[in-house]
């Protein structure tokens, strides 16, 4: 093999990128932090934290259901409430648990159930599928901010000490507290992290304490107890009078899973030990785990101890619409059991942690949608920096807010909506793995998972059709975007670096050395033999025409996945017959032909000059054909995307059609 400077072209050539207008001071400071790629040496991007600081972070979001969650299970189920718990603790732990570990180890890098789903359809299907499933993920956590925002403006009005003037303006007490969130997020992840911890264990702390004092007075008093049972057993209830109420519950409950998705989004930020990038894969995973199974068994502990304390020690009628317990059962045993000092305590460590629960939903939101959709030309570049897309969200959930008047209720419909949905995809996608691996067993267990929350998700559009409907809503938002943005980024280069083999460069060596220029036609392989280059070029030199003692090379690109958007270019070089051919593999074919005629333009110093031949047929067919299939006329927009990429007409490669 020759060395590097036996040949005029090196081994990668950096893509050129057009000119920008230089941005100011606040420019740069928007677009400072941004997500990355996934990959694992992207990972090293992100400043890591201890697993238990991001299950925190994560925790705001599935902890802070116990603001509400008993209260919805007494007023679903009624004394059967902790019953219908129980099968939400069991789903938790023996479905989705496992599930979402095994999501762990084979998306760790923070794509989630989304990036193991994309894997089952090729090309374009695989997209729409993803673009759809990202409509359920932004209906989810968009309307976790809203709703928890405006779940925290409830607690805030409904207690004694809060001032009277401002009952009535839970829209403008959302509001303020969902700017203050975007303005947190701004600031970084590192101090969301920092907010959180305090937040979780205070709120923590007086739940346990609010816990143990209901126990004490529930098995300290054998009226308490006598009452359920009584109310358990009232009308000759059997053990199907006893289940199915449960399990008509069972929907409304699974509100409580929403943690789990938030949790394998925010893997990148979980801290890592190991000397090669392989190791700290492996430790990152591990510790992903722990994340997981320490939140999930946390959860389901307080989740039984609530719903049995609030279901025995508070009246029913408590917890119908207007009564003092509905939708803060726990708030409510707060102040009846240790006072109002201790409850405002409650209250005010419940607001905080609802108001932060939307941190969570955002920061899923900045790490998984980031990495899709840029990377598919649905997005601009500037959507991978975290500030511009936190000012974004932030719009949009005012939007919401304002939409639904701050009233958590009116949002509960659509929250469960995009929930079940991941729930539903996490679920189907590693029942398909466990097939496709051979894991029979495994692959039962987790369909069963599949089955039964396809139940609660169709149990739930039929109980509340408003949720599919704003869920459509964002799935249409996210397609009309998407495709507008691939439009408008169609003639980007698309390459980030264009690598040539050895042959390659050998190739551009010896036809500069020929005769000190470079000469290219771009050919369409077909059979790929020596008869369709002789014909190839002689109509070329006949029509051009191409100079007649030029030394001559083939350009060509073959189609990959038309529906993939930008990645590296590798160009081989390929002799048949004393025919030599460049050949890469892209998305594009007018992209990757521009991108190499300026790789070679940069690395050479000297101007390529491309022949091509006009395409028959309709203009707009072959603009379709480009939009969707990669190709289509090709000369016309190679050269808009080297005008675009270069500004100075005789600095650009030469094109020429016949």
């Amino acid at each position: 093999m020759s060395a590097d400077a036996d040949y005029v072209v090196p081994a990668e050539v950096t893509s050129p990128v057009p000119p920008k207008t230089p941005g100011g001071g606040f420019g740069k400071w928007m677009l400072q932090h941004r997500v990355s790629t996934p990959g694992p040496e992207a990972d090293e991007a992100h400043k890591p934290q201890a697993w238990w600081k991001v299950m925190c972070l994560t925790g705001v979001d599935y902890f802070s259901s116990l603001a509400y969650i008993p209260a919805i299970a007494a007023l679903a189920a009624g004394a059967i409430s902790p019953l219908a718990t129980l099968l939400i603790v069991a789903l938790t732990l023996f479905g989705m648990l496992p599930a979402y570990r095994r999501v762990a180890k084979e998306s760790p890098h923070g794509q989630g159930s989304v990036a193991m789903l994309e894997k089952l359809l090729p090309f374009w299907r695989g997209k729409l599928l993803v673009l759809a499933l990202l409509g359920f993920v932004a209906t989810a956590w968009i309307v976790t901010i809203t709703m928890s925002a405006s779940d925290a403006s409830v607690h805030l009005v409904e207690n004694p000490a809060f001032p009277s003037f401002l009952h009535g303006h839970e829209v403008l007490i959302t509001v303020v507290l969902l700017l203050i969130l975007g303005a947190v997020f701004l600031l970084g992840f590192s101090e969301a992290v920092a907010v959180a911890i305090p937040l979780v264990a205070l709120f923590l702390l007086v739940n346990a304490i609010v816990v143990v004092v209901g126990m004490v007075d529930v098995f300290g008093s054998s009226d308490a107890l006598a009452r359920w049972t009584d109310a358990l057993t009232a009308g000759g209830l059997d053990f199907s009078g006893l289940v199915w109420p449960a399990i008509a519950a069972f929907p409304l409950l699974a509100l409580g899973l929403s943690g789990f998705e938030t949790g394998v989004s925010m893997m990148p930020l979980v801290a890592a030990r190991g000397e090669t990038a392989k190791e700290r894969l492996a430790s990152r995973i591990t510790n992903s785990k722990k994340l997981l199974t320490s939140a999930a068994l946390i959860m389901s502990c307080y989740l039984i101890a609530t719903s049995f304390i609030t279901t025995i020690l508070i009246p029913a009628k408590e917890f119908q619409p207007g009564g003092a317990a509905n939708g803060r059962a726990m708030a409510y045993l707060a102040h009846h059991e240790l006072g109002s000092g201790f409850g405002t305590v409650y209250d005010i460590s419940t607001i905080l942690i609802l108001w932060f629960a939307g941190a969570s939903a955002m920061a899923g939101l900045i790490n998984i949608v980031p990495r899709y959709l840029p990377a598919y030309g649905m997005a601009p570049e500037w959507s991978r920096a975290v500030r511009p897309v936190v000012l974004v969200y932030t719009g949009i959930t005012l939007v919401i807010t304002i939409a639904f008047d701050a009233d958590p209720n009116k949002q509960a419909g659509a929250y469960a909506t995009g929930v079940l949905a991941m729930m539903v995809s996490a679920a189907f996608a590693v029942a398909v793995s466990a097939l496709r691996q051979g894991q029979r067993r495994a692959a039962l267990g987790f369909s069963v998972v599949t089955l039964v929350l396809g139940y609660a998700i169709v149990a739930n559009i039929v109980e509340h059709p408003d949720g599919i409907a704003i869920s459509a809503g964002f799935i249409a938002g996210i397609v009309v975007i998407s495709l507008i943005s691939r439009v408008s980024r169609t003639t980007e280069l698309r390459a980030e670096k264009i690598e040539f083999d050895d042959t390659a460069r050998r190739f551009v060596t010896d036809s500069i050395s020929h005769d000190s220029r470079l000469t290219l036609i771009a050919n369409k392989r077909q059979a790929g033999d020596k008869a369709e280059y002789d014909e190839k070029e002689s109509e070329q030199r006949d029509m051009n025409p191409v100079p007649g003692a030029a030394d001559v090379l083939f350009l060509e690109i073959e189609i990959s996945d038309p529906s993939e958007f930008s990645g590296a270019l590798r160009v081989r070089g390929i002799e048949v017959d004393g025919h030599r051919i460049l050949r890469a593999e892209s998305p594009a074919v007018p992209n990757a032909l521009a991108a190499i005629l300026l790789a070679l333009r940069d690395s050479t110093g000297m101007r390529p000059h491309c022949h091509f031949e006009w395409t028959e047929g309709s203009p707009l067919f072959h603009m379709f054909r480009y939009l969707v299939l990669g190709q289509g006329d090709t000369p016309p927009v190679v050269r808009e995307i080297i005008r675009k990429v270069e500004p100075d007409p005789k600095q650009r490669p030469g094109i020429h059609v016949g």
